[in-house]
C-alpha cells in the first residue's frame, strides 16, 4: 500500500491549548437533538418545523427514494417544509460532494438544512455538503451498523471506494433521527457490526483515559462524561446484544433492540468523540487497506477484530476472551481465518502499516510499535480461534 494512501490531511482541531503550557481543555461535543422510535421517519416534518427549518435539501440513494426516503419527503411536504431532492451516486468522493453542493446552491430559493438519508457514505456526503453550504445537517440513518450518525466528521473516498481523507467539522448534526422499524427489518449482520463498533467505544475510551497524552477528535482531553458514557455503552451491549439480535431476526423492534439502537447510534457516538479512539479502530483501519477484507467486510466487523487485538496488546486476556466469545456468538469475525487470512499472510504487513498510520494510536498507556502490533495480532488470533473451538464443542 503506497504511503500516500495512509496519510490524512491534518485537521484544524477545535480545542486550543491552554495558556502557560497547562495542557488541553476538556471539550464536549454532541448532536443537538436525537429522536428514536418506531415510525419516526413519518414525523420528520414535525421535527424539521420545531427546529425552524423551512426548506431542506434531501440527499438519498436511489433505493432510499422508493423506501424510507419517500416517507420522509412526504412528511416534510405535509408540514409545508420545502424539499429539493438530490440523488446520491454511491461514493462519498470530493467530486460527488462538490457536485451536490453546487446543485443545492443553484436552487432559486436557498435550503436552510440538508437531510441525509441512508447508510454511512450518504451520511458522510450529507455532512460535507451541509458544511459547504453553511447550513445544519439532519441525519436519518437506515441502519444501526456504526456510530457515525451523530459524528462531526466525514470520511472521504476515492472513486473506487478506498479511504482518501477525513474532514472534521466544528458542528455536529442538528438532529439524528432513526426509525427502529427500519432497523429491525434490515439484515442482522448490520446490527451485529454496529454492536462491535459500539463495544470498542469503552475499551478505547478506557485506554485514552489512561494514556498520558490521550486526546479526542476535538484535539482535547477526554471528558469524564465521555468515559462514563462509553462504559455504559458496553454494559448495555453485553446485557442486551443477543436479545436485540433475536429481535432483528424476527424483524420486530422490542425493548432490547431499542436499547441497542441507542447504544450503537447515540451512546457510542458520544463516547467516541468525547472519550477517544485507540488501537481497536487503528487495527480496523489496517484491515480496511487489505482489498480482500475491505470488499467483503463491514467497518464494525473489522472493529471486532480490533477489539480483541487491543485487549491482547494490553495484556488483558480475561477481557479479551470475554469480548471474543461475545462477538463470536453474534457471528462476528474474531480470528484471522474468519477474514480469509493467517498470521503468515503477506497482507499482515499491510495491516501493520495501516495500524501504525492511525492518527490516534498515541491514545494508549504504552508505546505501540510495529513488532508489538504483530504480536498483538497473533495473540488475538489465538484467542479468537480458542473461542471458536469452544463454541463448536458446546454446540
Amino acid at each position: 500500500m503506497p504511503e500516500s494512501e495512509l496519510e490524512f490531511t491534518a485537521p484544524d482541531l477545535f480545542a486550543a491549548p491552554l495558556a502557560n503550557a497547562a495542557g488541553l481543555p476538556r471539550v464536549w461535543g454532541s448532536c443537538a437533538r436525537y429522536v428514536q422510535g418506531p415510525g419516526v421517519f413519518g414525523q420528520m416534518g414535525h421535527y424539521a418545523n420545531r427546529l425552524g427549518f423551512s426548506r431542506c435539501g434531501v440527499l438519498l440513494s436511489q433505493r432510499s427514494h422508493g423506501a424510507e426516503g419517500g416517507a420522509i419527503i412526504a412528511s416534510l411536504e405535509s408540514e409545508d417544509v420545502g424539499v429539493v431532492a438530490a440523488h446520491f451516486h454511491g461514493e462519498c468522493t470530493r467530486a460527488e460532494i462538490e457536485a451536490q453542493a453546487a446543485r443545492l446552491r443553484a436552487t432559486e430559493q436557498p435550503v436552510d438544512a440538508v437531510v441525509a438519508i441512508g447508510g454511512g457514505k450518504v451520511i458522510d456526503a450529507g455532512r460535507a455538503v451541509a458544511h459547504r453550504l453553511g447550513v445544519p445537517v439532519i441525519v436519518a440513518p437506515t441502519l444501526a451498523s456504526n456510530d457515525a450518525p451523530g459524528a462531526c466528521l466525514s470520511v472521504i473516498y476515492t472513486e473506487d471506494g478506498a479511504t482518501e481523507d477525513a474532514e472534521i467539522y466544528d458542528a455536529n448534526p442538528a438532529l439524528v433521527i432513526i426509525d427502529s422499524i427500519v432497523v429491525a427489518q434490515a439484515a442482522p449482520r448490520y446490527l451485529a457490526a454496529g454492536i462491535a463498533d459500539a463495544l470498542a467505544t469503552w475499551y478505547e475510551a478506557r485506554a485514552t483515559r489512561n494514556a498520558p497524552m490521550g486526546v479526542t477528535v476535538f484535539g482535547a482531553a477526554p471528558t469524564r462524561t465521555g468515559t462514563i458514557v462509553a462504559r455504559h455503552t458496553a454494559e448495555l451491549i453485553y446485557e442486551n446484544g443477543a436479545a436485540a439480535m433475536a429481535a432483528v431476526t424476527k424483524g420486530v423492534p422490542d425493548a432490547a433492540l431499542e436499547d441497542i439502537i441507542e447504544a450503537n447510534t447515540l451512546l457510542s457516538s458520544l463516547g467516541v468523540e468525547n472519550g477517544g479512539l485507540a488501537l481497536a479502530h487503528a487495527v480496523a483501519q489496517g484491515y480496511s487497506l487489505i482489498p480482500a477484507v475491505h470488499d467483503r467486510f463491514l467497518h464494525g466487523e473489522m472493529v471486532a477484530m480490533g477489539i480483541v487485538t487491543q485487549l491482547a496488546a494490553e495484556g488483558d486476556r480475561n477481557e479479551a476472551e470475554k469480548a471474543a466469545g461475545f462477538l463470536s456468538a453474534l457471528g462476528l469475525p474474531v480470528c484471522l481465518d474468519d477474514l480469509g487470512l493467517s498470521s503468515d499472510s503477506a497482507e499482515i504487513g499491510t495491516l501493520i502499516a495501516g495500524t501504525m498510520a492511525f492518527p490516534f494510536l498515541g491514545n494508549l498507556p504504552f508505546e505501540m510499535t510495529a513488532e508489538r502490533t504483530r504480536q498483538a495480532v497473533v495473540e488475538a488470533d489465538r484467542i479468537g480461534q480458542a473461542q471458536r473451538a469452544a463454541a463448536r464443542q458446546s454446540a
